[in-house]
């Protein structure tokens, strides 16, 4: 497995606040409004919009009241995998573990 790229977060925060304030203007919302429809509080809106962190719970009612679910789709992407695969790793695993515990001597 490769190693995992450090990531600028607070840049990609302050990058999607920016996108979401430009959509609720585009679409002639008021903060205040946004938050009503999100069922979270204006503060919520705000600090989300200025890349000040947020819940994804925040997030996703803010992306939903704004009808931009289709944002959310590129960060779930489809999983694909069988799950006959998974439970033949965790047999694997249990009977290296089992295997493992018959090497060591009990005193």
């Amino acid at each position: 497995m490769g190693m995992i790229r450090p990531v600028d977060v607070e840049s990609l925060e302050r990058d999607l606040g920016a996108a979401l304030r430009a959509l609720r203007v585009s679409k002639r919302i008021t903060r205040d409004e946004l938050a009503a429809n999100a069922n979270v509080s204006s503060r919520a809106v705000q600090r989300l919009e200025n890349g000040g962190g947020s819940s994804i719970t925040t997030l996703v009612r803010v992306v939903a009241a704004l009808d931009a679910t289709k944002w959310l789709s590129a960060l779930t992407p489809p999983v694909e995998f069988n799950p006959f695969d998974v439970l033949a790793q965790s047999e694997r695993e249990a009977r290296g573990a089992s295997r493992a515990s018959r090497g060591r001597v009990r005193r």
